[in-house]
């Protein structure tokens, strides 16, 4: 029988660890799979070790670490395979591991990872957010260019040939390893149904603002580790424009020249306007592509800030998620 080890980066999640761990056992037994369940704890002052432990998973304690190394971690004190990532908050469908089994049996893919999704009780901005990856309207299975980490399934020998992920990476370790993935000649494949269940959804502004403030200080790293490319620079300089153009509204609106003021902010909106369209038409909802305009335009400025303060390695001193 072939086994899977399933790895899961852990700080402070009490709250989902065991939904996490019982759905991940579920879709193994189901697709008839050993199954291995490590959770790497980053110094957690609840008791999700101890729960992670009661409910069967090998628990490592390795605080104060990157999550790329978190998950490197978990790699190591596996035997499985075939690898498995999970985030502590992600609740997988039944299906997840059969289905994607199928897929690699039938030669469509190398590396695997479902559509996230978001409970309904989240706050609208969350469920928004959440909302702008999926899908919608576009064919069940997607190639893609990299794949986001909080559920991703590949062969061991794929993650032993590119080395594991970044640990010197505070965020954005998902998408510098599964590039460098693609760069291997893996195929990257994204399903549109069915969705895992992000349950650590952003409660109020101040975490979601304090979440993305953190995420998009990978920019600087990513390009360290990747090389220069527009596709890695353009969302950075794009909000350090957007920047620029802020600055000169209020010179604008200071010099008595309010219409000048009001172009270059309405400028300024273009770029948010277009990302939140791109990501909304095949939704087919007013209001979903609105809320994505403001949510996008205040990414946009948050980036910006979040470039700006990694060139001083603010970053490095932030603590690391797991």
């Amino acid at each position: 029988m072939s086994a899977v080890s399933i790895v899961i980066p852990m700080f402070n999640e009490a709250r989902h660890i065991g939904r996490t761990l019982a759905a991940a056992r579920q879709a193994a037994q189901r697709a008839g799979l050993e199954c291995q369940l490590i959770v790497v704890d980053n110094g957690s002052r609840d008791d999700g070790p101890q729960l992670a432990r009661s409910l069967g998973a090998e628990v490592l304690s390795r605080p104060g670490l990157t999550i790329g190394a978190l998950r490197n971690a978990g790699a190591r004190a596996s035997s499985g395979r075939w690898l498995a990532f999970l985030d502590a908050d992600i609740e997988v469908p039944e299906n997840w591991l059969s289905l994607l089994l199928q897929l690699h049996e039938a030669g469509r893919g190398d590396v695997f990872a479902l559509d996230c999704d978001t409970p309904r009780q989240a706050p609208w901005f969350a469920y928004a957010w959440q909302r702008r990856t999926l899908r919608a309207g576009q064919p069940t299975l997607h190639a893609m260019q990299w794949l986001p980490s909080p559920n991703l399934l590949l062969e061991r020998r794929w993650f032993e040939q590119v080395g594991g992920f970044n640990e010197h990476l505070r965020t954005g370790e998902d998408k510098d390893f599964t590039l460098r993935l693609g760069a291997a000649g893996a195929r990257l494949l994204a399903l549109r149904e069915p969705v895992a269940l992000h349950w650590g959804f952003e409660g109020s502004w101040g975490e979601w603002l304090g979440k993305e403030m953190w995420r998009q200080g990978s920019h600087l790293q990513l390009l360290r580790s990747n090389g220069v490319s527009l596709r890695l620079l353009r969302f950075p300089l794009l909000s350090l424009v957007a920047w620029v153009l802020d600055a000169l509204a209020l010179s604008a609106l200071f010099d008595g020249y309010p219409h000048h003021a009001l172009l270059m902010l309405f400028i300024t909106s273009l770029p948010a306007l277009a990302l939140s369209l791109r990501q909304s038409l095949s939704h087919r909802d007013l209001l979903f592509a609105l809320q994505l305009w403001g949510l996008h335009w205040i990414r946009l400025h948050l980036a910006g800030a979040a470039f700006a303060l990694s060139l001083f390695n603010w970053n490095a001193r932030r603590p690391a998620r797991g």
